[in-house]
């Protein structure tokens, strides 16, 4: 019995440091980009230094304008764009979608996502690792989580415009766009490794390769 308790202790206290970001261990951590110190995440300014302005940001105030191919766009606050995020473990963003608008399939590797619909109607999907597609339509007041890693997508199949606030349990979740990440990396995946995996022909993936990096040589 004594065992059987060590052992979920050792299995809590691992899934906690796991679950995110770890937890902060002074009041205000504010990131200081200037510093030379390399640590798993930001070196903290003085706190002598710090202002209201490290922990502030209206990037996320105003709708984006979703002109692009994809017919979506979207804004993050993270640690980056508020330094006083550093060791919290929290980050938001905000996408807006035209009609027809689509967040492609991507992952978040440091975090779980969680979004709220500020406004109109999406489909929203994520895929677990026995390829199983989780789908479900959400609309404005309602929420839907992503869990972390997995790849997902949001659609709008509405004719009328979308928006979604999302939260995430990392100061800095990080985001891989599946198809930039093998398409328009950089040195190039080789060629005859995407024509294995996808099946198609060097001609394909060059195509693709175009559309996705165009000034790419």
């Amino acid at each position: 019995m004594e065992l059987l308790f060590a052992y979920l202790i050792i299995f809590a206290a691992i899934s906690g440091a796991l679950a995110s970001d770890p937890d902060p261990l002074q009041d205000v951590c504010v990131a200081d980009f200037a510093s030379g110190v390399t640590v798993n995440g930001f070196a903290c300014k003085d706190v002598a230094n710090i202002s209201a302005a490290d922990f502030s940001f209206d990037g996320l105030a105003k709708a984006g304008v979703p002109n692009n191919s994809l017919g979506a766009v979207a804004a993050v606050a993270t640690v980056n764009e508020i330094p006083g995020l550093n060791t919290m473990g929290l980050s938001l963003s905000r996408a807006d979608f035209a009609p027809g608008g689509l967040i492609p399939p991507h992952t978040h590797p440091r975090a779980t996502e969680m979004v709220f619909v500020l406004d109109g109607v999406l489909d929203v999907s994520f895929i677990t690792t026995s390829n199983v597609l989780v789908s479900k339509t959400v609309k404005k007041g309602e929420i839907f989580v992503f869990p972390r890693g997995l790849t997902h997508f949001l659609k709008n199949n509405s004719d009328k415009p979308a928006a979604v606030l999302a939260t995430f349990n990392s100061q800095l979740p990080g985001t891989q766009v599946i198809a930039q990440t093998l398409f328009a990396a950089t040195p190039e995946v080789p060629d005859n490794v995407l024509t294995r995996a996808f099946q198609i022909s060097t001609e394909e993936v060059d195509k693709i390769k175009s559309k996705l990096a165009p000034n790419k040589k």
